[in-house]
Formats: structure tokens, sequence, C-alpha cells
């Protein structure tokens, strides 16, 4: 496992400098007054050097490997540069959008983990009866409607009918509270931050916000989990390790649990790591709906100013989410799959 892992952490540099290299490629078809702004990080410094001195001591006028050069230079000092959207240098936006990113990426995964295993092994378990036929059904629906008339729906069915889990990411009180100089950011998140802080009603509070855009940002890959959990559970019990495992003494139960579910999972958790990026895309239009201030929001502002170092490092930002991303999801492959473990150590 510990090699496993160490092949996976030090391949991730690799595809950084890779992803870093097109990214930056995109900075020369800025021009050099519109370049600066990716090295600068404040409008004073913007404002009390002239223009010449700038791209002097960035190097905007030297060639493409020393421009990125110093551009990586800089992103290691923490400096992604200025955001005339935001009105704030790039890396304290981020530092705010992020973790809203990453609580919403966690909760639409837990809803396609958990509902998917469920479901899918209730319609598995039901085969061509009612239960079944039932929820075939609901995820064809399901996939089919858009994220946004989804979200549309939640939104007016529970907030503005019933007054429920409204939008945006915390209440007034709540924001009073995480803004006090007493509360501690620890993480940026609000559901590890409340706790830490020993703050149960911001949890509850933020818990209750993050409702309606999870379940909004996870029906489509819901559906396709369900669909995908139950023709790979139909195709393990058809196994022949089924009846063996029978005649050891092991109860139905038993067998679903222990190894078909087990084995029938592989394939859910490949696909959960690649609906990471369909997700952190689909939270453009779910965080704009419900007003959660995450990195769709924040690059959704940043193009309609035509923010482009913003728009370059929310890029860069994230491609390091889904890499770390698709790295948890390869270590859940290794602890499920007994082979790879073999594999491995040989």
């Amino acid at each position: 496992m510990a090699i496993f892992i160490f092949k996976r952490v030090i391949g991730i540099p690799v595809t950084l400098f890779i992803l870093s290299l097109m990214i930056f490629s995109l900075v020369l078809f800025l021009s050099p007054s519109e370049r600066v702004a990716v090295f600068v990080s404040s409008s004073d410094a913007l404002q009390s050097a002239s223009l010449e001195e700038l791209i002097e001591r960035y190097g905007l006028d030297q060639p493409f490997y020393v421009q990125y050069g110093n551009w990586v230079k800089e992103l290691l000092r923490g400096n992604l540069g200025w955001s005339s959207s935001a009105r704030m240098p790039i890396s304290e936006a981020l530092a705010l959008r992020i973790p809203a990113t990453i609580e919403l990426l966690f909760a639409g995964q837990v809803i396609l983990l958990f509902g998917g295993i469920y479901l899918g092994t209730l319609a598995a378990e039901k085969e061509n009866r009612f239960t079944d036929h039932c929820i075939r059904l609901l995820t064809i629906v399901g996939g089919a409607i858009p994220e946004f008339l989804v979200g549309l729906f939640l939104l007016i069915l529970f907030y503005v009918t019933f007054d429920l889990l409204p939008p945006g990411r915390l209440g007034m009180l709540s924001t009073d509270i995480v803004n006090a100089p007493a509360f501690v950011k620890y993480t940026g998140l609000h559901l590890v931050d409340s706790l830490l802080n020993g703050q149960p009603h911001v949890f509850m509070d933020a818990f209750s916000h993050l409702i309606l855009p999870s379940m909004a940002y996870s029906l489509g890959g819901l559906a396709a989990t369900v669909r995908l959990m139950r023709s790979s559970l139909l195709d393990n019990l058809s196994r022949g390790y089924v009846p063996t495992a029978r005649l050891k003494g092991l109860s139905n139960r038993q067998v679903m649990t222990r190894h078909v579910r087990r084995n029938a999972m592989l394939p859910v958790i490949t696909f959960m790591g690649m609906r990471i990026p369909v997700l952190l895309s689909g939270s453009v239009i779910v965080e704009t709906i419900f007003n959660f201030p995450g990195m769709g929001m924040f690059i959704v502002t940043a193009a309609q100013g035509l923010d482009f170092p913003a728009i370059i490092a929310a890029s860069l930002a994230v491609s390091v989410i889904i890499i770390i991303s698709n790295l948890i999801v390869d270590i859940l492959y290794t602890v499920l799959n007994p082979q790879i473990r073999l594999d491995i150590s040989r």
C-alpha cells in the first residue's frame, strides 16, 4: 500500500508541471499590461510603478521559459496575482472560495457513494420486481433532468414554499461568528472549523445550507451510480465465488456484504473518480443558483469581468483539486481490491 501511494504521489509534480505549462501558455495571449496582473498581488503595486518598470521587473519582455520561471517563483511564494473582479489578491480570494467548493464536492461524493450503493443494492436484490422497476425509472428521470432545473425546483420547494434550507453558505448570525476574531479558521471548512471552535450552531447552519446544493450537484451522477452499482452487483452474483462462499456456510447477507458488494463497488469508485471534473464544472451552475460562494461563482465573476489572472489561477486550483481527488480515489480502489494489493507487494 505504501509503495502504491508513493508511486502516485511522485507522479503529482510531473502532472502539475505539465498542467502549469499549459495554463501559463495562455498568459502569452495577453498584452503586457494584462500580463502584469498575473505577477502583482496588490493594486498599490500596480499603481506605484510604471508599466515599463513592472515589465522589466518580472521579465515580461523575456523568452517564455524566463517568464514561466518567474511565475513559478511567485506561485511558490503564494503570490497568484491580483483579481480585479474580487478586488483582492487572488490567493486570498481562493482561500475563501476553495473550502466552499471542497465541502460541496465532498457532500456530493458522499451522496453518490452511499446513495448509489444503497439504491443499487436494493434494485439488484429486487431484480425485475416492482421496487427494481421504480428505482430504474427514477434513475432515468433523474439522469435526464438538467442540474439548473433541479436546483431551481429544490430552491422553490424548500426555501420559497416552506422557508427551509436557505441559499448561501451561512446565515447572518453564523457569518458574524465565523468572521469574529475569536473564531479560528483552521481549514476554512465551516463544517470542520465550527466543531474545532466548539460552535455546534454554526455546524448545523452550515450543514443546512449545504443540503440543497449538494443534492442538485449530484443528482445526475447518482442516477448513473445506481445503474452502475445494480449491473455490477448482478454481474458479480453470477460469478463462481458466490456458490463457493455459500457452500462454506455463509448466509446470503454475508455473501452480499463481504464479497459481492465489495467487488461490485470497484467500478463505482472508478466512476466517482471520473465524475470529479464533471462535478466541478457543474458547481458553476449550482453555486450561482444557490448563491454558494465557491470556485464556480468566482470563475463566473472573473469571466464576466475578463479577469484573466483570476481565471488562470482558478484553473490551476481546480486542476490541483482534481489531482488530489483522483489520488484519494486510487487509494480507495486499492483498499477495496485485494488483487491490486497483491500485485503491489510483488
